[in-house]
């Protein structure tokens, strides 16, 4: 199951990179819990989005303040129902076409193929420490 967790990870994050909530939601369980590092740098806070209409709430967030998006993840790592994939991101802003480029990680842990908790974070350290293993 754990490649097919890869694979699911791979079709979220490029859902999520078109801002396409359909996509998205079909590869998170109904009751995922999201915590994106990425609201926090630009809003400030820790939000949480709960559920498929919280994933929702989360992408309009998201596309409400940035114009473009795009992460690539060059390291993807299966550790059976837990994913970490680390990367880079790159977003414009809406209202002042500022870009901003920074390293990303998720943790995702999966059950029965569907992502239930999604955990980001602009440091890959913290992600290894949040998933328990080292580089």
């Amino acid at each position: 199951m754990s490649q097919e967790n890869v694979e699911a990870f791979k079709r979220a994050f490029e859902a999520g990179s078109r801002f396409d909530t359909d996509a998205l939601t079909a590869e998170l369980d109904p009751d995922v819990e999201w915590h994106p590092a990425i609201q926090t740098l630009v809003e400030g806070g820790a939000p949480v989005y709960r559920g498929h209409e919280g994933i929702r709430e989360m992408v309009r967030d998201f596309e409400g303040v940035f114009s473009e998006s795009h992460m690539e993840f060059p390291d993807i790592r299966d550790l059976g129902d837990r994913v970490v994939a680390l990367g880079l991101f790159r977003n414009r802003g809406k209202a002042s076409g500022a870009e901003i480029e920074s390293p990303i990680a998720y943790v995702v842990d999966f059950k029965s193929g569907k992502a239930v908790l999604v955990r980001t974070y602009l440091d890959h350290n913290q992600a290894f420490e949040a998933a328990g293993i080292s580089e």
